[in-house]
């Protein structure tokens, strides 16, 4: 007998020559794991990185019906590391899942770092049911309390019917200026529970979001006191790169002649071939370009963020004028208090100021500074002796590296010779912790840079120390087919740290230590394993890494010796400033 099956006004109505039948059907409430998914769904999200969990499960039910891809990683600071990257260089909320307790506290570092570093992510947390929270209870944490420090805003699910409002809120919290992250707290039950049809399981959609241009009165200001003064020195940060503003940024500092000195996290924001591209600040010693702040008569803060380089370390001289242009206020600090603050589209305060500004000098003593460097970087950077100078490293590999790829710097050692003298063209190009400066960032942030940037080269530099604190994640980015190269500077020690000690005490302590044979390690992991014997080895080695179109790992030792070098020649910089 054959049934043909027609709906009517929510009824199933079967039909044959011989009988006619009237079946009602009900339409399956969605689980409210199932709304969450589907309110992400909304947010545009596309990859959730995170690992399984039995108070989980119910959203990792729900998101295997979903077009969001699950990346299943190894640790979950590894996966709060991804959604950290992933948010910096979208723009868009980076996501991880955790379990609750071991799996929440793990994804914590992540987190604290996002937040501070102003990358936007929001962290799902699995619960115990709300029937446990009451009671001692097996891996029961207040989620909410230890989040709350780490985070912009942290709130549980307490109500089915809430989470497109719980959702909404987090994503906007974590995507508003200063992006940073926020935490929802999911409990099982909860989770679990059928949500009735209606605005509960309706996604509240992102709004459409406009500029907001700065009041023209506070630009006037602005552009009086560039006209006013003789050593202007603009000081960009993070917040520059964030607002697009790097070609706007280019066009002032060319058009008016101001030399520019960036943040760690801002590199790029001026191509460094510019003439005005005045290099990098934030390493521990006095550099050249504490030299440009301690001279100039004006300061103009674009995108500044205090978290990145204190201001003690750079304004001396109170009552010296400051310009703070940013989309936000600025945050109070005894030694940061504009005279003038431009607060809104960054881009479109530069231009307006630029219309009323009117400076034709030439900062030659710019030049002279940069000549300086150049001189000091080149006459060590063709070095072949072995280990490899970090000089002679980061020229290998500015010379391998396109203008678009992508480099990811661990935190160390390293990462202070790679603020000095690895230069950048575009900004999100060269990819620095440094609010929170978390260790073990540059592998699984390798991984979230390949996902977005699939058609561009992606290195991660890593000390041994920070390498071996997330090098799991290298299964990880095999399992995946996402290749890129990692870089390890390899001395056998925790090198920043020795540094310093070696600086304040003239000896160190405990930060030595063994490591494993990492040719070996990339072999087990089924990638590719590298070993640099020479100096000349090096640039062939990343080339023929590139091309292998695996993940790479390349050891490299290295020469630290170098650090007390530069110490010493920092300690005994003077500089005759023209003009």
């Amino acid at each position: 007998m054959r049934y043909t099956e027609h709906v009517l006004g929510g009824m199933a109505v079967m039909s044959s020559a011989e009988t006619k039948t009237t079946v009602p059907t009900t339409t399956k409430a969605p689980t409210a794991a199932e709304v969450l998914v589907r309110c992400l769904e909304a947010e545009g999200v596309e990859y959730i990185f995170g690992i399984p969990g039995e108070e989980n499960l119910e959203v990792c039910q729900a998101l295997g019906e979903s077009g969001i891809k699950f990346v299943t990683v190894r640790h979950e600071q590894g996966a709060a590391f991804m959604a950290d990257v992933y948010g910096r260089l979208t723009g868009k909320a980076g996501v991880c899942l955790a379990t609750l307790g071991p799996g929440a506290t793990n994804l914590i570092t992540g987190v604290a770092d996002a937040n501070s570093d102003g990358a936007p992510v929001v962290a799902i947390t699995g619960q115990v049911g709300t029937d446990r929270m009451h009671l001692t209870s097996h891996q029961y944490l207040d989620l909410n309390g230890l989040y709350a420090p780490i985070t912009k805003r942290t709130k549980q699910i307490v109500r089915p019917d809430s989470i497109p409002e719980v959702v909404r809120i987090a994503f906007k919290y974590a995507q508003a200026e200063k992006p940073g992250a926020a935490h929802i707290d999911f409990p099982c039950d909860i989770a679990a529970m059928p949500v009735e049809p209606g605005p509960a399981t309706t996604p509240i959609l992102p709004p459409q979001t406009r500029a907001e241009y700065p009041d023209t009165r506070d630009v006037a200001a602005a552009a009086a006191l560039v006209n006013a003064a003789k050593h202007p020195v603009i000081l960009a940060g993070n917040a520059a790169v964030r607002a697009h503003a790097a070609e706007a940024i280019t066009q002032f500092a060319e058009s008016l002649r101001i030399p520019v000195v960036t943040t760690m996290m801002a590199k790029g924001v001026i191509p460094y071939s510019s003439p005005y591209s005045a290099g990098t600040v934030g390493i521990p010693q006095k550099d050249y370009q504490n030299e440009m702040l301690d001279e100039a008569d004006l300061v103009i803060c674009i995108g500044y963020d205090l978290v990145e380089y204190a201001p003690p370390k750079w304004n001396h001289k109170p009552g010296r004028p400051l310009v703070h242009i940013d989309a936000s206020m600025a945050h109070v600090n005894s030694y940061y208090q504009p005279s003038v603050q431009v607060v809104g589209d960054v881009s479109a305060a530069l231009a307006w100021m630029r219309e009323r500004c009117n400076r034709h000098e030439e900062p030659v003593y710019v030049e002279q500074l940069r000549a300086k460097r150049r001189e000091e970087f080149h006459s060590i950077a063709a070095s072949d002796d072995f280990p490899v100078k970090p000089q002679r490293i980061l020229a290998d590999v500015r010379r391998v590296m396109g203008p678009d790829d992508i480099l990811l710097s661990d935190v160390g050692a390293h990462k202070m010779w790679i603020a000095r003298h690895y230069g950048c063209y575009k900004p999100n190009t060269c990819i620095i912790s440094n609010g929170f400066a978390s260790m073990g960032i540059a592998v699984p942030g390798a991984i979230a840079a390949k996902l977005v940037h699939p058609e561009r080269n992606v290195l991660a530099v890593t000390g041994d120390g920070g390498f071996m604190m997330n090098c799991q994640e290298i299964e990880t980015a095999v399992r995946l087919g996402v290749p890129f190269v990692t870089l390890i500077f390899h001395d056998d020690s925790y090198g920043l740290i020795k540094w310093k000690q070696d600086d304040r005490y003239g000896e160190h302590k405990f930060v030595d230590f063994g490591n494993p044979d990492f040719v070996m390690f990339a072999q087990s992991m089924h990638a590719r394993g590298y070993r640099i014997t020479s100096a000349d080895e090096l640039v062939p080695t990343l080339q023929d890494a590139f091309a292998s179109g695996q993940v790479c790992i390349i050891d490299c030792p290295v020469d630290y010796g170098e650090n007390e070098k530069l110490t010493q020649r920092l300690q005994g910089l003077t500089t005759e400033l023209a003009g």
